[in-house]
């Protein structure tokens, strides 16, 4: 991480290509999908903007002072080889047969997206023995049901996840929640399996703080992934997402909250939604090389408390 930021190959924070899985302790990967989308395209050329941001990020974090780099093995895994981006669920076996690759190694994954839908099949990783935890940051649910023939839009993972028994929805939270809706599907269907929806608006009114208590009380000691949707974000700081919501997260706050989260049993996470294509000044991409870093930081150090 000491060579000039723009030279070599662009990989996730400069860190190193993983040849063999075994060897690192956290895989940072892309996931080029997004023909799952419901609206603006572009999701699936996130993981390289994010990518050439992320040469942007230095080592030591500046409120904890830790370096991941010294206690863990990072490097970059690659992207999904997909064989078919036709078909959803085609598109969900690719990545899943990518993410079992490491998860079989006992690494962690850090994914890139790509729209939201990849979560599930990162899922289907993780919690096929067993439903884990979630932390959703997010402008929307997502847990609509089907969409225009398809049962797994970018709308649906966590209804999915649940019905699949991937995730405990009642140790689920959902952070951020904001925008006009033509149905309520979405919010109703999250209430009525359990999951704790945080509105933006309740957010605004019990701050950040009373947010990373409420979440930690409910995830407690429990396996935690966090998805982390950019769209969370207003899009004043971050334009470059296929379905921007305005009234969300500034930067700082979103940062205030993922740090808020150390200390948990964290098992993986990822950034989706970045869409280049939308983002004219590369803010967003910046954005989500950011906010993968700070959970790098969070996996990092879960990983060492084992």
């Amino acid at each position: 991480m000491s060579s000039p930021r723009y030279m070599d190959l662009a990989t996730f924070m400069r860190a190193p290509q993983i040849k063999l899985p075994s060897d690192f302790d956290i895989a940072m990967v892309g996931i080029p999908y997004d023909g799952a989308v419901t609206n603006r395209p572009g999701a699936r050329h996130g993981p390289r903007e994010i990518r050439n941001s992320s040469s942007m990020m230095r080592s030591i974090h500046p409120v904890t002072r830790m370096d991941p780099y010294q206690q863990c093995r990072i490097g970059d895994g690659g992207d999904v080889p997909f064989t078919n981006v036709y078909e959803v669920e085609k598109a969900h076996k690719d990545t899943e047969d990518f993410i079992n690759l490491f998860t079989s190694s006992d690494v962690t994954i850090l994914a890139a997206g790509g729209d939201h839908s990849v979560t599930l099949p990162i899922l289907r990783s993780l919690g096929k023995d067993e439903p884990i935890s979630l932390i959703h940051i997010d402008a929307h649910t997502d847990t609509w049901d089907d969409f225009l023939g398809t049962d797994y839009s970018h709308g649906a993972p966590f209804r999915r996840a649940v019905e699949e028994e991937l995730i405990d929805p009642m140790k689920t939270i959902q952070i951020g929640i904001r925008g006009a809706q033509n149905a309520s599907v979405g919010w109703d269907y999250s209430k009525s399996v359990g999951m704790h929806v945080v509105f933006m608006d309740d957010v605004v009114e019990m701050g950040i703080p009373a947010v990373i208590q409420k979440t930690r009380e409910i995830i407690g000691s429990t396996k935690t992934y966090i998805s982390f949707d950019i769209d969370s974000i207003d899009p004043a700081f971050a334009p470059g997402t296929g379905t921007p919501e305005v009234g969300g997260f500034t930067t700082r706050e979103a940062l205030s909250l993922i740090r808020g989260f150390n200390g948990l049993n964290l098992v993986g996470a990822d950034v989706v939604e970045v869409s280049p294509p939308w983002d004219t000044t590369g803010m967003t991409a910046l954005v989500g090389a950011s906010m993968m870093y700070e959970l790098l930081c969070l996996l990092a150090t879960a990983h060492t408390g084992r």
